[in-house]
């Protein structure tokens, strides 16, 4: 090991605390992490040199491919102006320009305004906080709870936790935060008493920490006319979806769906900088002005940060100058077959979940049980992955793969080889010492 490698390591675990982390095993004497120290285009390397393909575009921001000359050029030469400004009481092109391309993607009279922050979390906040002001604002106090789906995720702030159904993360803090009502599907929303709802949220098309389970094509546009029978605000979380991931710049497009809010984050710059949206209509928007007390008192420092605003510019630029959209039908193609070919090779692959260009595969043993969940098997197979040049993470075990929209052809066929390897590997018996061989 370099020493710069363990000098960096050391500095790690004595002081840093990573978010979803064991920390004790992190610490351990003789783990050693990776110390990634640069990327460029699907690839990342860490700093013993070894060359990775970024599987999960790490942990599902990156579009375009790391160190994207198009979006770097931009941030440096905003940089040359200046890194930061407030957004309270001041405004700056960036903002102007960023706010204006969002909403054009939309027809007009639909969402019409673009509240800037920092994170997917908080682009959530946002929503739920505008939500509850709108009732309050609008003769409706009643309507304060709000409806999630089981197993979903949409963020730790307080309030966005308190949409979380998953218990590992959540368990600890459901009696605080907002009033929520978790159901699994349109049927059991149809059952609940809608007057006390202010708003429904929702992954379109996919939930995500869920193992990447896709929703029954047409459900969206379903639970569009519910609300919109029902008078309750329907909520998107397209932190992940958005920006390509599902074939389309926005999940919800697919099924021709306007939200009441449309939350924005990780590709909103490519995957550069930190920054969110929480786009809304001109009806809510409306509720918020007269009086002073009507304002939206919310925000951050770092609100609409110009850096973030030019890259997040630069990257619908690339969309178009590099037909993204355009080229994606392709890659989706080609990495369903190759993962169809995937699992018919081997029998511990249970089932292939996949949207657009987002697939999970789940590991199961060969007769369909489950793995224990003290073995964190499918941690062990992504650990074993990066020595096929291959990083993602699991959940569960359920294997993620989320590469960035740039990967081509090519490097689709690198991910697949990895994987094969990887579950090919004699190891794996050795992984799973029950006498049943895990290979075929």
């Amino acid at each position: 090991m370099r020493d710069e490698t363990r000098r960096w390591i050391q500095s790690d675990q004595a002081h840093c605390w990573h978010p979803f982390t064991r920390q004790d095993e992190w610490c351990a004497a003789g783990h050693e992490p990776l110390i990634i120290t640069h990327g460029q285009g699907a690839w990342l390397w860490d700093s013993e040199g070894r060359r990775y393909f970024d599987g999960n575009s790490s942990i599902w921001t990156n579009i375009h491919g790391h160190a994207h000359p198009v979006i770097s050029a931009a941030i440096s030469r905003q940089l040359q102006k200046t890194a930061h400004i407030s957004f309270l009481g001041f405004s700056h092109p960036g903002a102007a320009e960023l706010a204006d391309r969002l909403c054009k993607f939309f027809p007009e009279a639909t969402l019409e305004r673009v509240f800037f922050s920092d994170n997917g979390s908080t682009a959530i906040e946002c929503a739920l906080k505008m939500a509850v002001q709108f009732r309050l604002q609008t003769g409706a106090p009643q309507r304060n709870e709000f409806v999630a789906f089981a197993d979903g995720y949409h963020g730790d702030t307080l309030g966005a936790a308190s949409l979380g159904g998953v218990g590992r993360f959540f368990e600890r803090f459901k009696n605080h935060g907002y009033p929520v009502t978790h159901v699994r599907s349109l049927a059991d929303l149809r059952a609940l008493d809608p007057g006390k709802i202010a708003g429904v949220v929702i992954e379109p098309l996919i939930q995500g920490v869920n193992e990447m389970r896709p929703w029954p094509s047409g459900m969206l546009a379903e639970l569009r006319q519910w609300c919109d029978e029902s008078r309750v605000h329907l909520i998107l979380d397209e932190v992940m979806t958005g920006f390509g991931r599902t074939g389309t710049l926005f999940a919800c497009q697919q099924e021709n769906v306007i939200p009441d809010f449309l939350c924005l984050a990780k590709g909103l710059t490519g995957g550069t900088l930190p920054m969110a949206a929480t786009l809304t209509t001109g009806a809510i928007y409306q509720a918020f002005l007269g009086a002073p007390e009507n304002a939206f008192y919310y925000g951050h420092s770092y609100t609409a940060n110009p850096l973030g605003c030019a890259a997040a510019l630069a990257s619908l630029d690339v969309f178009e100058q590099e037909q993204t959209l355009d080229k994606l039908p392709a890659k989706i193609i080609h990495l369903r077959a190759g993962l169809a070919v995937l699992k018919a090779a081997h029998p511990i692959i249970h089932e292939v979940r996949q949207c657009g260009f987002v697939a999970g595969i789940e590991l199961r043993q060969p007769g369909g049980e489950k793995f224990p969940a003290t073995m964190r098997f499918g941690e062990s197979i992504c650990q074993a992955a990066r020595a096929h040049g291959l990083l993602t993470r699991p959940i569960l075990d359920t294997l993620v793969l989320m590469p960035p929209l740039c990967t081509t052809l090519a490097e689709i066929d690198h991910v697949l080889a990895a994987l094969h390897a990887t579950l090919q590997s004699p190891d794996l018996d050795r992984i799973w010492p029950s006498g049943d061989s895990l290979r075929m």
